[in-house]
């Protein structure tokens, strides 16, 4: 296992990568709680229940459509990012699919199906490999620092240290309630650690931040350690159903199924410069078995689809794993473990609230944001687009939008720089499709 995962190579060692793929699966572990209630349209009392996916087997099939994702992750990318249902991606299609066209979920999910199994075929043919590694090294700086951004300020909001204000849109909130307390103790602690140099700091201050928000009954004590798993049947193989029915072949499914592909592909690529970047697997501008790594996100956005539950794609939380040590696929591996035993241990998933992820967030956030020292500011051809493109995640709420907007004005300042020669001919294609992109969202 050792050999496998070049140990050596990377300067790492089981516990490291233990540390770093449970920290990982603390980081997105919200996502099991968080996916079922958004697909089950939990939160919309009126809506009838004959026509909602069912909560136990969302859960089911999002922790098998996670374990699976990683485990694939790890052993063929090697690299250390795991997988699971994205976040945005259930929001599209709970609120806007189901919920706003008033398609079937099951429709929905042929969508998700017809879309993995399609980014498939596409990076068989080396495709998505090119578009990435065709992406200019300036920019992909940009991503990485941009979604440092975008965590970061996820994090705060969890955290309640940033809240909604109608007059400014956001505002500092209440740091005297008690679970922005913890949170701010959990960042004081965590960069206290992270300061001294202690490897797996991230890890161990969600472990101390649980600790005192149990003490101070912040955290409630979860009244089961094991329960039963649901049964995955109500949404297993539902997608093929879709299929046979005459309505799902329409304008507006192809308009859905491409909405899926494109949102997937540029939230996956984005996280996966970001994370290599973090833990210095890019070598000259390029991704090492980057074909492998996207063939993993497409089998487990496929796998997913049949298990039932929406996309499936790279986690940007891999990120405070790697903060914590991971440097290969074993790390994922270890998350994978851990989603499989949420099977069963669902309800101590409960000590693991917004107030205990929202401190590796803002930590990891920070280190991600490092790689703006590496983007040629001098250069104002370069410094627009990539600026316009850290800048428009957070702002957008968005990773796909802010690297539309980067990938837009690139050409054009390069060309009027006269620098056109230096432009991959890819990022032409990439300059019309964002635009109609932002066409098609209105």
């Amino acid at each position: 296992m050792r050999k496998y995962f070049e140990f050596e190579k990377h300067g790492t060692n089981y516990r490291r990568e233990f540390i770093g793929g449970l920290t990982t699966f603390l980081a997105m572990a919200y996502i099991l709680v968080v996916n079922p209630l958004t697909l089950s349209l939990a939160s919309i009392k009126d809506y009838p229940d004959a026509l909602r996916m069912d909560y136990g087997a969302v859960f089911v099939a999002t922790a098998l459509a996670a374990a699976i994702g990683s485990i694939v992750m790890g052993l063929l990318g090697k690299y250390p990012l795991a997988l699971a249902p994205g976040m945005g991606l259930n929001a599209f299609f709970a609120y806007t699919v189901v919920l706003g066209s008033g398609i079937p979920w099951q429709h929905a999910l042929g969508a998700v199906l017809i879309s993995g199994v399609f980014f498939f075929l596409l990076t068989l043919t080396g495709l998505r490999e090119k578009i990435i590694n065709a992406i200019p090294i300036d920019l992909k700086h940009a991503v990485g620092a941009g979604i440092g951004l975008f965590i970061t300020f996820v994090g705060l909001q969890n955290a309640k240290i940033i809240v909604n204000n109608d007059a400014t849109l956001v505002g500092l909130g209440d740091l005297t309630a008690g679970p922005t307390l913890l949170a701010i103790f959990g960042i004081v602690v965590t960069v206290i650690m992270m300061t001294r140099g202690i490897n797996g700091a991230v890890f161990y201050g969600m472990v101390i931040t649980v600790i005192v928000g149990i003490l101070f009954n912040l955290i409630d004590m979860p009244h089961k350690v094991v329960d039963s798993v649901p049964s995955v049947a109500p949404t297993f193989g539902a997608a093929f159903s879709s299929f046979g029915d005459s309505s799902f072949y329409s304008t507006s499914m192809l308009g859905i199924i491409l909405t899926f592909l494109f949102v997937d592909f540029f939230d996956n690529a984005g996280t996966l410069v970001a994370v290599a970047n973090q833990a210095g697997i890019m070598k000259d501008n390029k991704l090492p078995r980057a074909g492998r790594a996207l063939i993993s996100d497409s089998i487990a956005t496929t796998v997913g689809a049949v298990l039932g539950t929406s996309t499936t794609t790279s986690y940007i939380e891999s990120s405070a794993g790697v903060a914590a040590g991971a440097r290969t696929g074993f790390a994922a591996l270890v998350t994978a473990g851990f989603f499989i035993l949420s099977l069963f241990f669902f309800p101590l998933l409960s000590v693991v609230t917004a107030p205990v992820t929202a401190p590796a967030l803002i930590i990891v956030g920070v280190l991600m944001v490092s790689s703006l020292g590496k983007i040629d500011w001098k250069k104002f051809e370069i410094a627009v687009p990539s600026f316009l493109t850290m800048i428009a995640m957070p702002l957008s709420y968005s990773i796909a939008t802010g690297i539309a907007v980067g990938f837009i004005f690139y050409p054009i300042t390069m060309m009027v720089k006269g620098r056109t020669k230096e432009i991959n001919p890819i990022m032409y294609f990439f300059f019309v499709i964002f635009v109609l992109y932002f066409i098609f969202l209105k």
